[in-house]
């Protein structure tokens, strides 16, 4: 029995250093967010001399509509780029599962985008989106057609479209290889049965994917939260407030307006919303994950 618990044991053992370090290197930090969250705090003193105000930097930020502004353009925003990026790079990477000559060259083209570093992809756009020299009102001209005010009025879709076109790639390289590891069997009995190649999507392919789209799309759901280099090199979060998202605001909050315990308190407001979401997404994976495996089991048995 000892011989057994030992055996038992010692994976965890050994994982218990790393595992360590990591809960230490996770919940401090949350844990100092939190308490910081609670006070009236500002750089100019530390932590500990700042005057405990309770839950007066929720309740101020609850009836805030400054920010709740932001939190209506950072829903918004996450939700149209992950919508759209996860359509055209589910759509992309269906259409390249083939074998091609060039596929290879061409599926690398594609991922290009993401390696770009945040703030050289907000410099690139903003100067293609730029009024008179830009490279899309200089083709708009061309063709007769009247510049666009970019940057102004249409300041919330031009930042969608950058965050799109930099971060589909991310979206296409996990569904393609979800696409690569679904069983051949059950696409070749549909195939020897007279399915289409689009009844083959919507019937096979999809939902036997859809666990890790849901994944997929609940990463980058998470992360277009985030987003704060290509917004604030491309608008600043302006005008006014229409592209100014939640991580933009906490970050001047922090270092423009210099209070620290509302930062903290808008942090923690974002992270049960990720939370909230996190838990309800992981619920429809579980799901779906259900429906896939009855439907690869109801392929197999026809």
């Amino acid at each position: 029995m000892r011989a057994q618990t030992l055996n038992r044991a010692t994976p965890y053992m050994f994982m218990a250093p790393a595992a360590i370090i990591m809960a230490i290197a996770l919940l401090y930090p949350l844990g100092y967010m939190i308490y910081g969250s609670f006070r009236d705090w500002n750089p100019s003193q530390s932590i500990g001399e700042s005057e405990f105000v309770g839950l007066k930097n929720y309740i101020t930020l609850f009836f805030d509509p400054a920010f709740r502004e932001s939190l209506s353009v950072t829903l918004t925003f996450a939700f149209a780029v992950v919508v759209a990026e996860m359509v055209i790079g589910v759509g992309l990477a269906l259409l390249l599962d083939r074998n091609i000559r060039g596929m290879s060259i061409l599926r690398t083209l594609f991922i290009l985008p993401m390696m770009i570093a945040p703030v050289v992809v907000g410099l690139m756009w903003r100067y293609m989106y730029h009024p008179t020299v830009g490279t899309f009102n200089t083709t708009l001209k061309s063709w007769g057609f009247d510049g666009i005010d970019w940057l102004g009025q249409n300041a919330l879709l031009s930042v969608i479209i950058a965050d799109v076109w930099q971060w589909t790639p991310f979206i296409f390289i996990l569904a393609l290889a979800a696409l690569q590891s679904l069983p051949r069997s059950a696409l070749e009995a549909a195939r020897i049965d007279g399915a289409t190649a689009w009844q083959q999507i919507i019937h096979i392919k999809l939902p036997l994917m859809m666990p890790v789209l849901i994944v997929t799309g609940l990463l980058r759901l998470i992360d277009a939260f985030k987003v704060l280099e290509v917004i604030l090199v491309m608008t600043e979060g302006g005008p006014g407030l229409s592209t100014e998202i939640v991580a933009l605001r906490i970050s001047r909050t922090a270092t423009e307006f210099r209070e620290l315990g509302v930062a903290a308190a808008m942090s923690n407001y974002l992270l049960m919303l990720l939370l909230l979401l996190t838990v309800a997404m992981f619920a429809i994976t579980r799901l779906q994950e259900a429906r896939a495996q009855r439907a690869a089991r109801q392929i197999q048995e026809d």
